[in-house]
């Protein structure tokens, strides 16, 4: 039995595609006989809080699953204020750091970017020539925060640009969640292995129920409600000529979401709160269509909810461009419209009819996502390289 070490930022009891994802790659490297140990803060995300079962606490030990969790301390906070984030991320740094210091490191380590720091903390600290050291990246920084207009290109930018530079040099494989990234991480290091490593879900598909019938088309987001995902700008913005909206999940935007649904009782908008994932995949089955956007175009970016919702059979319109776009239509799953042009998504929107939502359509969707996006085959090949 080989042991190895999943370092991450994000992990359950914590939501979000983040957590999901690592937790059924350490789930799935044990069902395949790893003895796998994963390190990650105290759960705080995304109030920025610890979580009251973890309160006052310095660290945390325990078996879930036959893996063992090691939670370490960090000053939690999604405070705006970029001093504070620095220091949350520092903050879990230094505990790596003591824990590195003050106990035995695998010699398989696979660390989560970003964030940046933190991988910086792990390649810089657990680099050794017997270490195997495999850098998952999930989405492209700083270049994602440039983007997202969190950076400016300044000396800051390139300290962040050099800090990128060392974490794909120094590991010994590199796993992306996109062709994009595979491509700039090659652009950088050209002779660098590297592994295409989707976030695919595992859990088993449901069977496809007719969605309530209604005159209005039955849209639903499902998902973080920060600014990169712009749910604000959307209710705002969007065409309900054809179309009720209806909006599960937490974050930044939270709070003027729901000021602007009680501002516009006329508009069908439903905000539904935060929910567990089991939950949301029976409630997602009610509804026709879901939406998945981003304010802006990321490079790299291929949001998980499309595997997700595909393993579901729910139709997508995706708004957000890129290759998430070019998975939607290669694979048939649904509509794209043009990124940040609201014009263009409406006019897709108010196409769809009732009878595009049969089903059978769904079910085509469905078989799709479990011939095309299958975790057990993808985990296989990762296995044979890790």
């Amino acid at each position: 039995m080989s042991d190895i070490l999943i370092i991450t930022s994000y992990f359950p009891p914590e939501t979000g595609a983040a957590s999901n994802r690592i937790f059924h790659l350490a789930n799935g490297l044990e069902q395949h006989h790893f003895n796998v140990s994963v390190i990650t803060p105290l759960p705080n995300y995304p109030k920025g809080k610890i979580f009251d079962a973890y309160k006052g606490k310095f660290r945390h030990t325990s078996t879930e699953n036959n893996i063992k969790i090691h939670r370490l301390w960090i000053y939690a906070s999604n405070s705006k204020n970029k001093i504070l984030r620095l220091f949350a991320m520092l903050s879990y740094s230094f505990s790596l750091i003591w824990f590195f210091i003050s106990n035995k490191i695998p010699n398989k380590v696979i660390v989560q970017s970003p964030p940046l720091l933190v991988a910086f903390t792990c390649m810089f600290f657990l680099r050794r020539k017997k270490r195997k050291l495999i850098l998952n990246v999930s989405d492209l920084w700083p270049i994602a925060g440039l983007e997202l207009g969190a950076f400016k290109k300044n000396f800051s930018y390139r300290i962040l640009e050099r800090i990128e530079y060392f974490n794909y040099k120094k590991a010994d494989l590199v796993l992306g969640q996109s062709n994009e990234i595979l491509k700039h991480v090659m652009s950088l290091c050209p002779s660098k292995n590297v592994f295409l490593y989707r976030n695919f879900p595992d859990f088993n598909p449901p069977t496809i129920e007719e969605a309530v019938s209604n005159e209005k088309i039955k849209v639903v987001y499902a998902g973080l409600l920060g600014i990169a995902q712009g749910i604000y700008k959307l209710c705002e913005h969007l065409d309900y000529s054809n179309i009720e909206f209806h909006i599960y999940g937490a974050g930044a935007e939270k709070e003027k979401i729901e000021a602007f649904i009680s501002k516009n009782p006329n508009l069908p908008i439903t905000y539904h709160g935060e929910i567990s994932r089991e939950l949301l995949h029976k409630e997602l089955l009610k509804y026709d269509l879901t939406i998945i956007p981003l304010l802006n175009r990321i490079y790299g970016s291929v949001p998980s909810k499309i595997f997700e919702y595909a393993r579901l059979g729910l139709p997508m319109v995706y708004f957000g461009g890129g290759e998430g776009e070019t998975v939607i239509k290669s694979y048939n799953l649904g509509w794209a419209a043009e990124s940040s042009n609201y014009k263009d998504l409406n006019s897709v929107l108010n196409k769809i009819k009732k009878e595009d939502l049969t089903i059978t359509s769904k079910t085509i969707i469905q078989k799709t996502a479990l011939q095309h996006f299958n975790f057990n085959k993808q985990l296989n090949e990762l296995i044979v390289i890790v």
